[in-house]
């Protein structure tokens, strides 16, 4: 117990020393709109530290930008990113309150917190308290969210906002839930006992259900999807048999680069939106520290976006073995694969109130509608929900099927918005989108001139 305590009180001296370095080296944060024709530039200069990439791309996330390129440069202790951005509408940026509060948020300690940390932990709490996280992992199965949901309305819970995600036949989800009569945060341990029980035993399919309740305050949709991220690798849903009927996978490519003592992790794919936070949070998850990269999505086609890191453990090293390669490889396309479902997109919209949720659900699963990914939101009264769906065997939903279901919900407004969740195009222009298989086609970064050695894919 005593040297417990004398290392805490070493990395504490560590972390003040660390701060203290930082003050003396203030972060530079150029937003420069002149440089480049189609697109706003971010400059960031800041001490390095871990995490600082994926917490700067999370920023630019949270605003709902498109990132089209990146360049990432942090040997030594310093760090260099540069970010052309643009508004969902492909414009450059400029509302001056979205440009403030980036260069707040890229230079301030605070703004730039670990994802993971403003995650409460089981039992955390506050005066300060407005909801409740729950987060879930278990085995997919038609009309599991119904079940969830039905569970959360007769223990006479608000769900205010949830993310819900699958991929290879196992699914997790964040929820924020707060009581029926206060709105507030559900504080009472034996009553979030029994919510976490019951919703294991919903959850249960392979002994690998998990469920955890705590208390926290409500966060953002990148910071939801970043735990979904790692609940989805910690349960083993990292990416597995090839079971969707010949589609490709995106195309991964891991080699050694023996000179520098890096590894060079390639990937090509459809683009799409927060495709460079996806694969951000799988080596963040994965423990990669990024110190070289490219990204570039608009090399003559917005459908092919094209990433190059130069990577290493956090203990410094390399890649070491084909196991490792492999791991790295399947949980790269998992991380991609989440949100580029392919499915119906549905967009519901309805008054709020307890159990509106548990009702829809409700609806698709009576209609044989399989929900492959879901995010609920509740703004000023109004529940605003997003469904991407197939039927029960993962094939697209026919006509008749949508049109029962837009009358069963009543006075629900349901839009069908389009197919193939994530990539803004139809299922069959999905499926046609072969990946690239030449290696040499891969190396367009500007870092191939460093000698590359052994490649496995």
């Amino acid at each position: 117990m005593v040297r417990c305590l004398e290392m805490g009180a070493e990395e504490e001296e560590d972390d003040e020393y660390a701060k203290l370095v930082r003050r003396m080296n203030p972060p530079r944060v150029v937003i420069d709109n002149d440089s480049c024709d189609n697109a706003t530039v971010i400059r960031v200069d800041r001490v390095k530290k871990h995490g600082i990439l994926l917490e700067a791309v999370q920023v630019l996330v949270d605003l709902n930008l498109v990132i089209t390129k990146a360049y990432i440069s942090s040997d030594g202790n310093w760090f260099m990113h540069v970010f052309n951005v643009t508004d969902q509408d492909g414009s450059k940026l400029q509302n001056k309150e979205v440009i403030d509060h980036i260069q707040k948020c890229l230079e301030s300690e605070d703004c730039l917190a670990s994802p993971a940390a403003t995650w409460p932990t089981y039992g955390a709490a506050s005066a300060e308290d407005q909801s409740t996280c729950i987060e879930l992992t278990g085995t997919d199965r038609p009309g599991l969210l119904s079940e969830v949901c039905a569970v959360l309305a007769s223990l006479s819970c608000n769900i205010v906002k949830a993310e819900v995600w699958t991929h290879e036949r196992r699914a997790a989800a964040v929820f924020q839930i707060t009581d029926e009569i206060t709105g507030l945060a559900i504080r009472d341990a034996g009553r979030l006992s029994r919510v976490q029980d019951l919703l294991r035993t919903v959850m249960h399919g392979d002994g690998r259900a998990s469920s955890t309740c705590a208390g926290g305050v409500p966060v953002g949709a990148a910071r939801a999807e970043r735990r979904l991220h790692k609940l989805m690798l910690d349960d083993g849903a990292a990416g597995g048999e090839d079971d969707r009927c010949g589609r490709a996978r995106p195309k991964v490519v891991v080699m050694d680069c023996t000179e520098r003592q890096y590894t060079v992790v390639i990937l090509r794919c459809r683009d799409r939106p927060k495709l460079l936070f996806d694969t951000l949070c799988a080596l963040s998850d994965l423990h990669y520290v990024v110190f070289h990269g490219t990204v570039d999505a608009e090399r003559g086609s917005k459908e092919d976006a094209y990433q190059e890191y130069y990577v290493r453990h956090v203990d410094g090293r390399p890649v070491r073995s084909d196991a490792e390669r492999l791991r790295l490889v399947r949980c790269l396309e998992a991380a991609v694969e989440r949100r580029a479902s392919d499915g119906l997109e549905l967009e519901v919209r309805t008054e709020d109130r307890v159990g509106v949720l548990s009702e829809i659900t409700r609806v698709f699963r009576e209609n044989s509608l399989s929900i492959i990914r879901a995010a609920i939101a509740t703004r000023d009264g109004t529940a605003e929900d997003t469904f991407y769906v197939s039927d029960a065997y993962g094939n697209p939903v026919d006509g008749g099927t949508m049109d029962a279901v837009g009358e069963q919900l009543g006075d629900a407004v349901l839009r069908v918005k389009k197919r193939g969740g994530g990539s803004g195009h139809d299922a069959k222009t999905v499926a046609e989108g072969g990946a690239v298989s030449v290696l040499g086609s891969l190396l367009k970064g500007s870092f191939q001139g460093l000698r590359l050695i052994r490649s496995y894919s």
